[in-house]
């Protein structure tokens, strides 16, 4: 839970900050994608490294999603290119839900909920000569 002070006449008080929904429940009811998610082997693509929460562990709402993002060589990120998609059927684009939250150092996204579960996500980050990564991860949100 995020707490933060707030000062009316005075008087110092606790206040919570709202919560920002990255996944809701009904988008979390929605049938598993279907078939298997198809990867390539080695690439020069960006450097995609999942810090918060901790894939597969799992993690309390509010949480913090927190992705960095490694271009290689002298590669700039383009931060218009990337796209978070939540793996259902049909699959949710997520990538509205976070566009304050998106930089060319990555993704940094506070005090997000979701319902508990496993969630797929999958983010896809080109950089600037074209090259691509795909990173997908199940993002774990236990119950309260």
């Amino acid at each position: 839970m995020c707490l933060s002070l707030v000062l009316i006449a005075g008087i110092v008080t606790p206040h919570l900050a709202a919560a920002e929904v990255l996944i809701t429940e009904k988008e979390a009811a929605l049938p598993a994608s279907s078939g298997v998610l198809a990867t390539r082997g080695i690439s020069r693509g960006p450097a995609v490294k999942l810090e918060s929460p901790e894939a597969d562990a799992p993690a309390m709402a509010p949480f913090k999603l927190k992705v960095k993002f490694e271009p290689r060589g002298d590669a700039k990120i383009d931060p218009s290119t990337i796209k978070v998609t939540y793996l259902k059927s049909p699959p949710v684009d997520l990538t509205s839900r976070l566009k304050t939250s998106i930089s060319s150092n990555g993704i940094e996204f506070t005090n997000a909920t979701a319902p508990p579960g496993t969630h797929p996500i999958r983010i896809l980050v080109k950089d600037s000569e074209g090259r691509e990564t795909n990173f997908t991860f199940n993002m774990v949100i236990g119950q309260q």
